[in-house]
């Protein structure tokens, strides 16, 4: 029974296999172009800052966390990670 389950499964670990390669290739080149713009919306919300808008400075601070590694760059690796367990899961079943 498990060895006609994993020739069922071997198409879906192949796709799954190939998603995750395609998605971590997307997601390498991503993360460095968000890391400038988070650095530059950064460096921006620090010259809005000092003419003394602090509301507008604020804004840009949280935009350049989000565009920054730790923002929607994580939040794709997460995911990423979630589609390898799901991977590693059947492989193991």
């Amino acid at each position: 029974m498990k060895v006609l389950f994993k020739i069922l499964m071997a198409p879906v670990i192949l796709v799954l296999t190939l998603f995750v390669w395609i998605c971590s290739a997307i997601l390498y080149c991503s993360a460095f172009v968000f890391g400038l713009a988070g650095t530059l919306i950064g460096l921006l919300g620090l010259l809005v800052l000092i003419s003394g808008n602090v509301q507008n400075a604020v804004i840009l601070f949280v935009l350049a966390f989000i565009a920054s590694p730790m923002g929607l760059p994580m939040a794709a690796a997460w995911l990423i990670g979630r589609v390898q367990d799901l991977r590693c899961a059947i492989l193991a079943w």
